[in-house]
C-alpha cells in the first residue's frame, strides 16, 4: 500500500534579507527530530524564500506611473502597489472591478502578478522570487550536502483558479522531483489508451503540503516522505505555453 506522509517543520524565526534560508531550515529540521532521506521533499513557501533574497520592497521607495495613479484612483488601491504590480508584469490580462489578473516575467499568470502585503513588515510588500527553480535548486544542493540524501524542493505560493472558488497553493520553483508526470500511452482499467492525462504531481504536493503549514501557524516548510517520482523537473514546465492556452 502507497501512502506519503506530510510533516509540517515549525520554529523558523522570521526572515530578514540576506539570511542563509537554507542554513536555518537545515537547524529547525534538525531541531525537529524527524530524520530525512532520499526521497524526502521539502516544500517551502514562496515568502520565506523571497525575504531571504531581498524581494522586500518599501512603498515609500515606488513611485506610480499616471497610468498606476489613475486606476489606483478609480478603484480604491494604493498606486504604488498597482505600480509594482505593473513592474513585475510582461502582460496584464485583466484589470477589472479592481481586480488586476497579469502576466509575471515568469510567465506566471496570477493576481496581483503575486505582490502581497501579507506577512510582509509594514509599509511593504513582498514580491516573487526573480528564478523560483534557481531558488529551488539552490536549496536543494546545501539541503542535500546536509542530510546525505537525495532529495526535492518545491518553492510553494497560492493562487486563485479561474474555475473555481478557494485559492490553492501551486509550485512555483522545482527541483529534484518530476514537475508532470506523463501517462499517455499507457492504458486505463479498461485497456482505453490515454491521450491527454498529465498529472501537475509538483502542484499537487504544494497543495497539500499547505495543510499543515497553513497561512497563519508559521510554519513555512513541510517535507514530504513516501513519493516516488524523483527526476529533473523544474517550474517552468508547469507553465502553458500560450499558443497552447485557449483562454488567453
Amino acid at each position: 500500500m502507497q501512502s506519503v506522509q506530510l510533516f509540517g517543520i515549525p520554529g523558523l524565526r522570521e526572515i530578514r534579507p540576506g539570511d542563509d534560508l537554507a542554513a536555518m531550515l537545515i537547524e529547525v529540521v534538525r531541531a525537529s527530530g524527524l530524520r530525512i532521506g532520499t526521497g524526502d521533499i521539502f516544500v517551502v513557501a514562496q515568502k520565506v524564500v523571497s525575504k531571504a533574497e531581498g524581494r522586500i520592497v518599501a512603498l515609500e521607495t515606488v513611485t506610480p506611473s499616471p497610468i498606476a495613479l489613475s486606476w489606483a484612483e478609480q478603484h480604491g488601491k494604493d498606486p504604488r502597489v498597482v505600480e509594482l504590480v505593473l513592474r513585475e508584469s510582461r502582460r496584464v490580462v485583466r484589470m477589472d472591478r479592481g481586480i488586476l489578473i497579469t502576466e509575471t516575467h515568469h510567465g506566471f499568470v496570477c493576481a496581483n502578478a503575486g505582490v502581497d502585503s501579507s506577512n510582509a513588515p509594514p509599509g511593504s510588500v513582498i514580491l516573487l522570487p526573480v528564478d523560483p527553480d534557481r531558488s529551488a535548486a539552490m536549496l536543494r544542493e546545501r539541503l542535500e550536502a546536509a542530510f546525505g540524501a537525495r532529495l526535492g524542493v518545491i518553492i510553494s505560493d497560492s493562487f486563485g483558479r479561474p474555475w473555481r472558488e478557494g485559492l490553492t497553493n501551486v509550485a512555483l520553483g522545482v527541483a529534484g522531483i518530476e514537475a508532470l508526470v506523463d501517462f499517455r500511452g499507457q492504458k486505463d482499467t479498461f485497456g482505453r489508451v490515454l491521450q491527454v492525462t498529465v498529472i501537475a504531481v509538483a502542484d499537487e504536493l504544494a497543495g497539500v503540503a499547505e495543510l499543515v503549514m497553513g497561512k497563519t501557524r508559521q510554519v513555512p516548510v513541510a517535507v514530504a516522505q513516501g513519493f516516488s517520482f524523483a527526476g529533473q523537473g523544474s517550474g517552468r514546465q508547469l507553465v502553458r505555453p500560450c499558443n497552447m492556452d485557449l483562454f488567453r
